[in-house]
Formats: structure tokens, C-alpha cells, sequence
């Protein structure tokens, strides 16, 4: 996701549920692929204007980013104040599918549009539904 976010000139923010996430995110984004670079940093490395991508555990948008990504569990408190979220969750968590289908009927009502994205047994995505 990452990727495609910076493939189109556009800057992305992570929110991570613990400091543990955000380091453990930063150090894959380092390591993840030998062939790419995903120019990122967190609160760690400092620099939060000059970062494409942006690790952090608070509700902050230090880089002008236009994509806004969670992950455990974490979610907006205002979803107007974001062009586009990416609201990653473990579909076999009962609780965090719950959460997740809370915030989605929060959204829905504000009258955004929403998409769902399911991921295959290969690990792509796939529109759902």
C-alpha cells in the first residue's frame, strides 16, 4: 500500500497501536524488500516535514500527507479531516472485526465513500462485495 501511495507523488502517515509498532514498522520498511526503498521515520528519527511516510502512534499529520493508514486497531477520531484512510485490521480478531465494523457505519453515516479490500490466500487484494 505504501508503495502505490508514493507511485502517485503522495504522502501517507501510519498510525500504529504502541511505540513497539511503530519501531517494529520502521525497521521492516528498511528491510522489507532489497530491490525498494520506502523513504519514511517517526518521532525516532526526527525531520516529521521532509518524511513521505510518517510513523506514529498519535493522531497527527506532521507531513502533509493525503493518505492516512492504522493498524491495530487504531482509527481517526475525525475521518472528514483525511482525503483517504486505509484501515488495516486481522479479519479472524472478532474484536477488532467488531471495531472495525463500528467505525465503518460511523463513516458510512458522515456520508463518506468506503470500499472494502479483502486480502487473497496469495496476499493480493481484492475488492469485497
Amino acid at each position: 500500500m505504501l508503495e502505490k501511495v508514493l507511485a502517485t507523488g503522495q504522502r501517507a502517515v501510519v498510525v500504529a497501536g504502541s511505540e513497539e509498532r511503530v519501531e517494529a514498522l520502521n525497521a521492516a520498511l528498511w528491510t522489507y524488500d532489497d530491490r525498494s526503498f520506502l523513504p519514511h521515520g517517526s518521532a525516532k528519527d526526527g525531520f516529521e516535514r521532509d518524511q513521505p511516510i510518517w510513523l506514529t502512534v498519535r493522531e497527527e499529520n506532521p507531513n502533509g500527507a493525503t493518505m492516512l493508514i492504522t493498524v491495530d486497531g487504531a482509527a481517526p477520531t475525525d475521518a472528514a479531516g483525511w482525503p483517504a484512510i486505509c484501515a488495516f485490521f486481522d479479519g479472524r480478531d472478532e474484536d477488532a472485526v467488531a471495531a472495525s465494523r463500528a467505525r465503518w457505519k460511523q463513516w458510512k453515516a458522515a456520508g463518506h465513500s468506503l470500499k472494502y479490500f479483502k486480502q487473497t490466500d496469495r496476499g493480493s487484494w481484492e475488492l469485497a462485495g
